[in-house]
């Protein structure tokens, strides 16, 4: 979002100064012909002696006896008038240039970076999608392996509770279990004693 509206704020900008420098350019050539156009006007009044009659009568109005030098005052002219504007424009041109090239430097460094920042995250993005199906996959290896291990425990309790009232609940304590186990173990060595051929004493 952020790349597109810079991209659309860059675009309608670029258009803008665009538009600036043409403007700029063209009042430039046109300040330069009107100054063109003064210049010789003036070169060509100086030189000249307007309304100058060929044939004056006596009765006729003074004329002009030396050239029009046109309205100039010591403080300047239309000429120089147009100097400054012609040095404004010009100024206006270079200041426009130079601030799209600021504005396109900018405009691509941050779109660089915005492209760099994207692509990170989609890398981590794959990454963590990555670690998540192993989490997943694991998860689901595990839980079948406890289920095969609860069936195994569920298996080896339910043997236990049949083997239970013959092995543990016969109803003698524990004292006589281990008295008829000695009893059992010498009866035993009484018999290896026999086969062995010992006499008993």
């Amino acid at each position: 979002v952020a790349m597109a509206d810079a991209t659309a704020e860059r675009t309608a900008s670029k258009e803008k100064n665009a538009q600036t420098v043409e403007d700029a350019k063209a009042a430039q050539v046109a300040v330069q012909q009107a100054m063109a156009v003064l210049k010789d006007f003036y070169a060509k009044s100086a030189q000249a002696t307007a309304l100058a009659q060929q044939t004056p009568a006596e009765d006729a109005p003074e004329t002009f006896d030396k050239p029009y030098t046109g309205l100039l005052p010591e403080g300047g002219s239309v000429v120089d008038f147009l100097e400054v504007i012609l040095t404004d424009f010009s100024r206006l041109q270079s200041e426009t240039e130079t601030s799209e090239a600021a504005e396109q430097d900018e405009y691509e460094k941050f779109m660089f970076d915005s492209k760099k920042d994207r692509a990170l995250k989609e890398n981590e993005k794959g990454h963590k999608s990555s670690k998540k199906q192993d989490k997943e996959s694991e998860l689901v290896s595990t839980e079948q392996e406890l289920k095969l291990t609860q069936e195994q425990l569920d298996k080896a309790l339910a043997y236990y509770e049949k083997l239970k009232p013959t092995c543990v609940d016969s109803g003698i304590t524990y004292e006589e279990r281990v008295k008829r186990r000695e009893e059992e173990i010498q009866s035993l060595q009484e018999a290896l004693k026999i086969l062995q051929g010992t006499d008993l004493a």
